[in-house]
C-alpha cells in the first residue's frame, strides 16, 4: 500500500496566527509518528508564513521516519535544505498571493532553475521529487532532468464534482501515473486529498506515497492527531 506522509504545515499556520509557541508542529510530528505516519512533510516557504527554520532544525533531529521538505527553487531555501539534509526534497511552485500551493511546478518553463536545484540537492545526498500536474510533457522532462520521483498534483481531482467530472480527472491521474512508472520514476501524489476521496488515488497501480495535510489536521482538532492519522492509514490500506 502507499506510504502516508503527513504534512504538518497547517499546525504551524494556527501557531503563526498568534505568532506564539503553540500548537507546535514538532509535537504534531511526534503524534503523527505514533499514529503510524510513514513520513513527515513540511513546506519551508520563502516568506515563512507557517513553517519556520527552527521547525526544520528540530524535526531533523527528532523525526525517525522519512522527512520530506517541500521548497521552491529559491536560493535561500535551497541553501537551508542542503545544510539540513532532509531525506527527500519536493520542488514545488510558490507564489506570495496564494493561500496554499496551487497547481504543479512548470518545469518546462523553468527548466534551467529546476535542473540547477536538482543538482544542488542531489549533490548532498537528498532524493528529489517534483510536484507536477498530470501532464505527460512535464513528466517526461522530469526524467530528463534527473529527478527520482514525481508527486502528481491531485487538486483538480479533489475539486471536481462527483460523477463524470471526477472520473475524468482520476483517469488523467492514472494515465500520468503509468507514464511516471514507465520512465522508472517513483510515483507520489498529493494536494486536497481527504478521507472521502483518497481511496481511488491510493489504488492507482504502484502508488508509493501520498502526502496529506489539511484533512488530517482538520480531523485531528476533533479526534486527536494519532487517531486522525490512524484513520487515514486504514483508508489508504
Amino acid at each position: 500500500m502507499p506510504e502516508l506522509g503527513v504534512n504538518i504545515d497547517h499546525v504551524a499556520t494556527v501557531r503563526q496566527a498568534r505568532r506564539t509557541v503553540e500548537p507546535d508542529p514538532v509535537w504534531a510530528a511526534a503524534l503523527a509518528q505514533l499514529g503510524g505516519a510513514d513520513g513527515i512533510t513540511l513546506h519551508l516557504r520563502e516568506d515563512r508564513r507557517h513553517i519556520q527554520d527552527r521547525d526544520l532544525r528540530v524535526l531533523k533531529e527528532m523525526v525517525t521516519v522519512k522527512l520530506n521538505l517541500e521548497l521552491a527553487c529559491n536560493d535561500d531555501v535551497l541553501k537551508i535544505a542542503c545544510l539540513s539534509r532532509p531525506d527527500q526534497a519536493t520542488l514545488v511552485p510558490e507564489r506570495r498571493e496564494e493561500v496554499t500551493t496551487e497547481g504543479g511546478l512548470d518545469i518546462v518553463g523553468q527548466k534551467k532553475s529546476v535542473a540547477e536545484a536538482i543538482l544542488r540537492l542531489q549533490a548532498v545526498g537528498i532524493t528529489v521529487s517534483l510536484f507536477l500536474d498530470p501532464d505527460l510533457k512535464q513528466i517526461d522532462l522530469a526524467k530528463e532532468l534527473g529527478a527520482e520521483a514525481v508527486e502528481l498534483h491531485t487538486g483538480r481531482y479533489c475539486e471536481a464534482g462527483a460523477g463524470q467530472a471526477r472520473a475524468a480527472e482520476l483517469a488523467k491521474l492514472r494515465t500520468a501515473g503509468a507514464r511516471v512508472r514507465e520512465l522508472g520514476l517513483v510515483l507520489h501524489a498529493g494536494h486536497g486529498l481527504t478521507y472521502h476521496n483518497v481511496k481511488p488515488v491510493a489504488a492507482i497501480p504502484e502508488m508509493t506515497e501520498l502526502n496529506i495535510g489539511h484533512s488530517i489536521v482538520a480531523r485531528a482538532i476533533m479526534v486527536g492527531f494519532q487517531q486522525a492519522v490512524r484513520e487515514m492509514k486504514d483508508l489508504i490500506a
